[in-house]
């Protein structure tokens, strides 16, 4: 009697776990990132997304025309500051750095050139040293992002092509970046 309880028991516990879909199940939304139409049961309600807000794919084909050159597109942005005798990329700059990785991206025939740079202290060798550790910096983010590694050609300037001519510290803040520089811009 009890072999035959605990069968019941087992038979009923299996049938409540059952694949049967429920209601809530049946219409769960999924998000389609391909940008290919997607089809509906006739049954289902359109649903509203409210996940976040919708991004245009970043292309040249934008309405603002070319995103490189839109003064109100993040893309216009191009220089990286570095901290003194650092080829860390600030927080700050992060946003943009991601930004150049999805347009690389979405774009795979687009080259840029990543040129570091740093102010006049140090030594000339120690400077494009420097200068490289930075632009190899912002070409690791921007590959992690997804950008191809051979869309990105790193090159150090070291001192050699200063934005600011002073000897003081908002020069030489300045002079401490990354200059992501595309072709034919």
């Amino acid at each position: 009697m009890k072999r035959y309880l605990l069968a019941l028991t087992l038979t009923a516990a299996l049938a409540a776990c059952s694949s049967t879909p429920t209601k809530e199940q049946e219409g769960a939304a999924v998000e389609d990132r391909s940008g290919a139409p997607v089809a509906t049961a006739p049954a289902q309600k359109p649903q509203t997304q409210t996940t976040g807000p919708v991004t245009k794919p970043l292309t040249d084909k934008s309405l603002s025309g070319n995103p490189l050159k839109d003064p109100a597109n993040i893309l216009s942005k191009r220089s990286v500051y570095f901290e003194l005798d650092s080829n860390v990329v600030r927080d700050e700059f992060k946003p943009m750095v991601q930004a150049h990785a999805r347009y690389l991206q979405q774009n795979r025939n687009q080259k840029v050139t990543v040129q570091g740079n740093t102010d006049e202290r140090g030594s000339r060798e120690y400077n494009l040293a420097l200068g490289q550790r930075r632009a190899d910096a912002v070409k690791q983010m921007m590959t992690l992002l997804g950008a191809q590694s051979e869309q990105i050609e790193t090159v150090s300037f070291g001192e050699e092509k200063p934005r600011a001519t002073g000897s003081d510290e908002q020069s030489w803040a300045e002079n401490r970046r990354a200059d992501i520089v595309y072709p034919n811009d």
